[in-house]
């Protein structure tokens, strides 16, 4: 897990994420430097986990193999949605992208599908913190 990541880890929170990001801004303006604070809205980031992307993920950057990541295979694939509104009934469409809505592991995979990008902004050289809520 990136060690910037607050959510899902002991003595982390909002509050430790808020705090460090307010300390870093203060700690550069006392060094004459400039700064910028960009904040994104990942509202329906969970909706935009690629299945496909997610297990390729979990096999090279935590090397799940065999039963393992064909248990994440399963759990991820043959999902279906339909809306059922006034006795009509919508089309069923075959969800390819976000990971179940009721899960224990809902925001814990998105973590681990976004690491790869707190891995290149610290290659970039940029500070940064982040921070995911499941509610």
């Amino acid at each position: 897990m990136p060690e910037t990541q607050s959510a899902c880890r002991r003595f982390h929170s909002t509050e430790t994420a808020v705090t460090k990001v307010y300390n870093d801004l203060l700690f550069a303006a006392d060094g004459g430097q400039m700064s910028a604070l960009s904040l994104l809205d990942l509202t329906a980031a969970f909706d935009t986990v690629y299945h496909a992307f997610l297990i390729h993920s979990l096999e090279r950057q935590f090397d799940l193999r065999d039963n393992v990541l064909e248990w994440f295979r399963s759990y991820l694939s043959d999902r279906t949605f339909r809306v059922v509104y006034g006795g009509n009934t919508s089309r069923t469409v075959v969800i390819f992208c976000s990971v179940p809505q009721v899960s224990v592991l809902r925001l814990r995979l998105f973590i681990l599908y976004t690491g790869d990008l707190a891995d290149e902004i610290d290659r970039q050289g940029v500070d940064f913190h982040a921070y995911a809520d499941d509610s």
